[in-house]
């Protein structure tokens, strides 16, 4: 079983989740396909980065990512920056020989994505995005369903994700408000979860037509430290947001299918509302992440006075079932981090294809250029080139 040393940049809150798989994965998945060790960690503060080794339990620590893509005993970089460093990150860290692990969206534009797949091509690495939600056992077991041709022909997929936690405008200015930092912002952010699952389970996405919209034009400016999500600060010193609070666009997959998807952070009484309905010629499937455990589900063979949709609740006997031993126990947000990293780990160790790659990132950043040029157009119809 073979040790792989992980290089991780960034110290914020993804970098606690990925920490803890890192960490818990080989408990879960044992025998594992190989051993993570937290080698080093960087963040752009010295002292940021000290305490974050202490915490997260990394052998070394650095202020310059430069340290780690160059570290000959690093093996797998993973990064969990802001967007606008992506790219020059996976790039150098590609040319250096090292895997990258590189958390969502892939880069700032479809370009970006572009040159990070070339060279991650180039150097005959493994590379893989965290879109960790499509882990959840419920995910995977509407991806089986749908494979095995059960509802049919795809038909249509209505897809959405909803928080609250930047519908005041006392939220502070993250980084996630800035256009220089993050590209583009709810579309970016969030709706990129929903495009990958949405060409995850039902095909590629060949054209859109939608909007972007900005409720909160400025916002108070943070205090010094780390970026905290959601922060309500008061304070006459605001800065101006310079992307999306919403986005909401229309979509013709390659296979027919037609298909909306929404994504806002301005959603009141919504926390982390991802959901898709998916109907086929045979059935209908639907999911919501707050109730994660569970997949709505529905036969067109059903009788009629029984037609409706069922509850399945997943555990042991569904996709990563080593997770927990009952059903319905209680799936979180770290255990899909787990087995993003087991998919991870086992694509290098048995020299696979991990996924979703690089190549899945470029499409969907492909989606998201397409949305930004339909809402500049009022709203054309915009072929995405995926």
């Amino acid at each position: 079983m073979k040790n792989y040393n992980i290089g991780l940049i960034g110290a914020g809150f993804m970098a606690k989740a990925h920490s803890l798989a890192y960490a818990t994965m080989p408990m879960f998945f044992w025998p594992a396909p190989g051993i993570p060790i937290r080698k080093s960690i960087c963040d752009v503060s010295i002292d940021i980065a000290k305490d974050a080794a202490q915490k997260m339990g990394y052998e070394k620590f650095t202020d310059s990512w430069k340290d780690i893509v160059s570290d000959p005993d690093i093996d797998i970089v993973d990064i969990c920056t802001p967007n606008n460093i992506h790219a020059e990150i996976a790039i150098a860290a590609a040319k250096n020989g090292k895997h990258v692990f590189c958390e969502k969206p892939i880069a700032m534009t479809a370009q970006e994505a572009k040159d990070m797949l070339d060279a991650v091509q180039k150097a005959g690495v493994k590379h893989m995005l965290a879109f960790n939600y499509r882990r959840t056992p419920a995910v995977a077991l509407a991806k089986d369903i749908i494979t095995k041709g059960e509802i049919g022909e795809i038909q249509s997929f209505r897809g959405m994700y909803f928080q609250d936690w930047s519908a005041s405008p006392e939220s502070t200015l993250s980084w996630r408000f800035q256009k220089e930092i993050c590209g583009t912002g709810a579309l970016g952010d969030i709706g990129t979860h929903v495009i990958d699952m949405a060409q995850y389970l039902v095909g590629d996405i060949d054209m859109v037509s939608g909007f972007l919209k900005t409720y909160i034009k400025e916002r108070p400016l943070q205090e010094a430290g780390q970026d905290k999500l959601g922060a309500l600060q008061g304070g006459n010193k605001t800065g101006a947001v310079t992307v999306d609070d919403e986005t909401a666009f229309s979509m013709r997959f390659k296979n027919g299918a037609l298909g909306h998807i929404e994504a806002s952070r301005n959603a009141w009484g919504r926390n982390n509302y991802i959901a898709f309905e998916i109907h086929g010629s045979a059935g209908s499937i639907f999911f919501n992440y707050e109730r994660r455990d569970e997949l709505q589900l529905c036969y067109a063979t059903d009788p009629q006075d029984r037609r409706g949709f069922k509850t399945i609740y997943t555990g042991p006997n569904h996709a990563y079932g080593e997770l927990w031993p009952i059903a319905a126990l209680g799936i979180g947000y770290s255990e899909t981090k787990i087995a993003e990293c087991y998919d991870l780990i086992k694509a290098i160790a048995q020299d696979e294809e991990a996924t979703p790659n690089f190549n899945e990132g470029y499409k969907i950043a492909l989606v998201c250029d397409a949305v930004v040029k339909s809402d500049k157009q009022n709203g054309a119809w915009i072929f995405t080139g995926v």
